[in-house]
C-alpha cells in the first residue's frame, strides 16, 4: 500500500524546500528556528519555520502551516460540503523601543500595508517581561497575517511570490528601523 501524502504534507515539503534553498543555495536567509508538531490531543499538525535575512537578525519572519483533524478527514474521506486544506499564518518579529512603541507600530503598519495591501491588516502585538528592578526598555513586537481562506496544492505556484514578499517585508522592516 502506497502512502498518499496529504495537502499539508505536500505544502510543508514545498515551503521547506524553497526556504532551505534560500538558506543553503542562495545564501539570502538564515533559518533560525523550526517546529513540526503533531498535537495528539486534537490530532492537529503544525509546521512553523522562522528565518531572517542573511547577516540581518534584527527582524525575523515566521511561516506557519496548520491542519486540523477535520481538515485532514475532509480530504481523506472526500466529505461533501467540507473544504480540505491548510491554514497559513505569517508573522514578523522584532524589538521596538518602549518609549516610541506607538510610532513604531504605526510605521510598521505603513510598511506592511505598502507590501501586503490594505485588504488584510496585520494584528500587531507587543510583549515584555516585567521586572520590578528595571523599567521596560524594549517590547517584543509581532505583526501577524492570518489568511481568511484555506490553501491547498493549487497555490503551490504562488509560494515563490509569497516568499519574495516575505523577504521584501524583512528588508523594508529592517530599513524602517534606521
Amino acid at each position: 500500500m502506497l502512502f498518499d501524502p496529504s495537502i499539508y504534507d505536500n505544502l510543508k515539503v514545498a515551503f521547506e524546500n524553497q526556504l532551505y534553498d534560500l538558506d543553503n543555495l542562495d545564501a539570502r536567509i538564515t533559518i533560525t528556528g523550526r517546529r513540526d508538531v503533531l498535537d495528539m490531543a486534537v490530532m492537529s499538525r503544525t509546521f512553523a519555520i522562522r528565518f531572517a535575512l542573511r547577516d540581518v537578525a534584527a527582524v525575523e519572519a515566521e511561516l506557519q502551516l496548520e491542519a486540523s483533524l477535520a481538515e485532514l478527514a475532509a480530504e481523506i474521506m472526500a466529505l461533501e460540503g467540507q473544504k480540505s486544506g491548510c491554514r497559513l499564518t505569517l508573522r514578523f518579529h522584532q524589538q521596538v523601543p518602549s518609549m516610541n512603541a506607538d510610532e513604531a507600530c504605526a510605521r510598521i503598519g505603513d510598511v506592511l500595508a505598502g507590501i501586503w495591501g490594505q485588504d488584510m491588516p496585520p494584528r500587531q502585538t507587543l510583549q515584555y517581561l516585567y521586572t520590578k528592578a528595571e523599567p521596560v526598555q524594549m517590547y517584543a513586537h509581532t505583526a501577524e497575517f492570518s489568511f481568511d481562506r484555506k490553501i491547498d496544492e493549487e497555490q503551490m505556484e504562488d509560494i515563490p511570490d509569497l516568499l519574495e514578499h516575505m523577504l521584501r517585508t524583512l528588508e523594508e522592516l529592517h530599513d524602517a528601523r534606521k
